[in-house]
């Protein structure tokens, strides 16, 4: 992301056992005060786990996570 100059990161987990490195790279991108947003979505997260680990966003599906995408980037 850094060597790229995302503005965003999308994180997708389809194992609960997968769950808690979302965790781990929102802590990161907060610690490092880097300037990435940080988006999750996959079958086994949800919104309330996003608001759970501080992600900036949620999404169920890519057509969703697109348009959650250009919200995020539009409010800068």
């Amino acid at each position: 992301a850094i060597r790229e100059k995302a503005d965003i990161i999308g994180l997708s987990a389809l194992m609960t056992t997968t769950m808690m490195r979302m965790k781990e790279v929102v802590n990161l991108v907060r610690e490092q005060k880097l300037p990435f947003k940080v988006i999750i979505g996959g079958a086994v997260v949800s919104s309330s786990f996003a608001d759970e680990i501080g992600a900036d966003g949620y999404s169920k599906d890519a057509n969703e996570a697109v348009k959650l995408v250009d919200r995020l980037l539009t409010y800068e």
